[in-house]
Formats: C-alpha cells, structure tokens, sequence
C-alpha cells in the first residue's frame, strides 16, 4: 500500500512540475513566469518530501525548510515589484521606469510638447517673415 502511494505522489509531483515548465516557458507575463518558478520550488520540496517518506530519513528537513524558506523570499520579492507592474503592460517596470513615468505625467501638456514658450515663438516667427 505504501509502494502505491508513494508512486502516485511522485506521479503528481512530476506532472507538476512539468506543467510549470510549461508555464516558465510560455509565460506570457514576467509575472506569470515568476509563479511558475515559485511553483517549481514548491514541486522540487514535495518531490524531496516524497523521498524522504520512502527512505524514511528525517535528515532532509532542514533541506526542506531552506527550499520552502527560499521559495517564500522569492514570492515575497516578487510581490513587492509586480505591484509596480501596470494592468496593460505585460511585465514588471523597474524604479527607474516607475519614476521616469511619474516625472512624465507631472510636467504640463503645452511644455511637454512645446516648451514653455513654443506656440508663443513660432507666432514671432511667422509674424517676422
């Protein structure tokens, strides 16, 4: 009984994992990606769990702990920058970008697109020719 269990864990494990693969792969979004890896993570701590069970070792529990410790660091760290990330836009922007969107969106329409004087200008112009 234990054989047959212990098989179909690992069956779903891998099945799992390849899913995630997939996903890694095919994306579309950084985002997406990124609960993918997480979802790998979380596979490969089962997957060792598994292995654990079946040799009846308890020397893999901080082994388990470290992966679950990284997957969580990880999650969190992506979190943090995908609430950044625009609904349109289809990947996480950087501070940087963040910031050059903000400085782009705080300057007035007439001098992003004429200067501060640029209708002004081309009126004297025109009107010296």
């Amino acid at each position: 009984m234990m054989l047959v269990a212990v098989i179909a864990a690992a069956a779903l494990v891998a099945v799992a994992a390849l899913l995630a693969l997939v996903r890694v792969e095919r994306g579309p979004s950084m985002l997406d990606r990124a609960v993918a890896l997480d979802t790998l993570t979380i596979t490969l701590v089962g997957a060792i769990a598994v292995e654990a069970v079946w040799s009846r070792r308890t020397e893999t529990i901080p082994i388990l702990v470290a992966l679950s410790m990284v997957g969580f660091v990880g999650s969190v760290t992506m979190a943090r920058f995908a609430a950044k990330e625009p609904e349109d836009e289809g990947r996480v922007r950087t501070p940087e970008e963040v910031a050059a969107q903000a400085r782009a969106t705080d300057v007035p329409r007439g001098e992003q697109r004429d200067g501060p004087r640029g209708a002004e200008a081309e009126d004297e112009g025109g009107a010296e020719r």
